[in-house]
């Protein structure tokens, strides 16, 4: 017969007095597991097709579709039920069996020779074996086993159970961050391949103009055809940057519907956020608000506690389990009332110092949880300082790059009037064409940088 555990209010009452000195008196009943985190039903995403999204509608998608993130729930909703697992030996444990069994056996008897005229004959009796007539047994017993008692130890093991759900439920929401990380940071790039796409397609523009000028001039006779063979040659390489930058577009929105959880081909079309939008910093506070935020920080900090809890669990090994158990039921054919109840105490006097080492094992790990946040702290504290200085950097490349362009605007403006003048050359002319749109890359990919370093800046920081 199975013998369950489960609490009782006595046990429960002398908990306190019974329980080591240094362990906290767990509650009469266990806490309720962590709350689901909220996220939206899943379910067929909005049509993203025919209207360009907007960041927060891409995100907001993600958030509904992602699997990703649909797992890490799962998962935590599985670990929540491991906490429920963990406290029901503390609850009554009924059970029931019903067994019949039809018996046939056999019975010997020793019996004395007889010799003529009923006299008994000296020497060894002779052994006669009599079959029984079969017989039907049947038992049917209803069993209760309850915990009076132990020490605390179901109520640690469910503390650490819960702990492990709590870290799970850190789980989802830093799955949340990172797939709204990488949404933003392929949001952006779209909008930057966009813009080198403008960039390129001016500058095939004007590479085809002076193509026709080179042209022109050496139909006349006043240029030489080297000119029209370094014109082509530009106007080549300008397609070629062209095909690049639309590729990296298909490229970019690939990752988004990816990590938007929708077909990979959808064609996608986005809002233009490439713009400079500047952020005010407060260093003081950048980095509590990363400890208070940050998904990884509190896991760190859940396993402590889960450690420490499974340490009180090896801590309360060394005492004994009292436990209350009964039956009723009927045996044999008649079906005879049985019953049973009494109290047991278990006790492991000594076990070969497995619970010894199993303590110290426990008592290493809380040590071991306790480094992990100092070094995830550390690590916490080097992303949210090199977040804010790359966001730093690329606002005064902004600037810097916005300066670039417009001399190089000039630059090419006065280029191309010396060259059709007659007085310029084309080697000049396609440097300062060069140099323009070079100037418009940088420009498109400070601004670009300066985005994804705001996105990474709100992740380190725990922000969504």
């Amino acid at each position: 017969m199975r013998i369950a555990q489960a609490s009782l209010a006595l046990g429960l009452c002398l908990l306190p007095f019974w329980a080591p000195a240094h362990a906290q008196t767990p509650p009469a009943t266990p806490a309720p597991a962590p709350a689901p985190p909220a996220t939206p039903a899943p379910g067929t995403p909005p049509n993203v097709v025919g209207r360009a999204l907007s960041l927060e509608e891409a995100i907001e998608i993600a958030l509904q579709t992602q699997p990703l993130i649909q797992a890490r729930l799962s998962d935590y909703l599985a670990a929540a039920y491991r906490v429920d697992q963990a406290f029901a030996p503390l609850l009554p444990q009924i059970g029931g069996s019903w067994t019949v069994a039809r018996t046939q056996s056999a019975a010997q008897s020793a019996q004395l020779r007889v010799g003529p005229g009923g006299r008994i004959v000296a020497g060894t009796p002779q052994t006669a074996t009599t079959i029984r007539d079969p017989e039907e047994n049947t038992r049917a017993v209803v069993s209760l086993s309850q915990v009076l008692f132990d020490f605390g130890k179901t109520f640690a093991s469910t503390d650490a159970a819960r702990r492990l759900a709590e870290q799970a439920q850190e789980d989802v929401e830093l799955q949340r961050q990172l797939v709204t990380l990488t949404v933003k940071e392929s949001f952006i790039n779209i909008n930057f391949a966009r813009r080198l796409i403008r960039v390129q397609e001016q500058a095939v523009e004007r590479a085809d103009l002076n193509l026709r000028s080179a042209r022109g001039f050496f139909e006349v006779g006043t240029r030489p055809k080297s000119d029209v063979a370094r014109a082509e040659v530009d106007v080549a390489n300008a397609r070629v940057d062209l095909i690049r930058a639309r590729n990296a577009e298909r490229l970019a929105r690939v990752a988004l519907n990816t990590a938007m959880g929708i077909a990979a081909d959808t064609p996608t079309e986005v809002q233009d956020n490439l713009v400079y939008e500047g952020m005010a910093i407060d260093r003081g506070q950048l980095l509590s608000q990363a400890l208070s935020q940050r998904p990884e920080y509190k896991q760190a900090r859940l396993k402590v506690s889960e450690a420490e809890a499974r340490m009180r669990r090896a801590f309360r090994d060394f005492f004994p389990d009292v436990t209350a158990n009964a039956f009723y039921g009927a045996t044999r054919s008649d079906l005879n009332e049985i019953w049973e109840v009494g109290v047991a105490l278990s006790w492991t006097i000594f076990d070969g110092g497995n619970r010894i080492a199993r303590f110290r094992e426990t008592k290493v790990n809380v040590d071991a949880a306790q480094a992990r946040v100092r070094s995830t702290e550390l690590d916490i504290s080097r992303e949210v300082e090199q977040a804010q200085l790359n966001v730093s950097e690329a606002q005064e490349r902004i600037g810097a790059a916005q300066t670039a362009v417009a001399s190089a605007q000039e630059n090419f403006r006065l280029a191309q009037g010396r060259f059709d003048a007659g007085v310029g050359t084309i080697l000049e002319l396609t440097d300062a064409q060069l140099f323009l749109t070079q100037a418009q890359n940088v420009e498109a990919q400070a601004l670009a940088d300066y985005r994804i370093a705001v996105a990474r800046l709100e992740r380190a920081i725990g922000r969504r």
